[in-house]
């Protein structure tokens, strides 16, 4: 259920962003569904290889941000909200969009060109993926 996270040291961002990300990468893809039980914080720490008081910041800030709910002495549980994976993906794409505009323009290319390194980037992760 959680074997399938990847913290990496070399990973210039902190543990607990990466597992922020990662959570809800499952969330926005659907491998998580609206009011499906998460693991514990202890068990997302021991197997993650993470202290606990990493993985409860995190469950503390995606419960802020409306991600995940905690029922008190029944768990933690992807927040029961039908639109939240879509809400999720479009907040990763927008993200990853505006940082690549960002870099277009600082490097001067235009949008044509943009687009022409977008489409071989997509051409070259469908290759990998099959």
């Amino acid at each position: 259920m959680h074997t399938d996270f990847v913290i990496s040291q070399a990973d210039g961002r902190p543990m607990y962003l990466q597992l922020i990300e990662q959570i809800k990468r499952k969330i926005a893809v659907g491998d998580w569904q609206p009011g499906q039980e998460i693991p514990s914080i202890r068990a997302l720490a021991a197997s993650t290889q993470v202290s606990v008081i990493t993985v409860k910041r995190v469950y503390s800030d995606l419960e802020r941000e409306g991600v995940i709910v905690t029922r008190q002495g029944r768990g933690s549980f992807v927040a029961d909200n039908a639109g939240l994976g879509t809400e999720l993906k479009d907040q990763e794409l927008d993200t990853v969009v505006t940082t690549l505009a960002s870099l277009s323009l600082a490097h001067g290319l235009s949008l044509e060109e943009l687009t022409e390194r977008l489409r071989q980037a997509r051409s070259k992760a469908r290759k990998e993926e099959s």
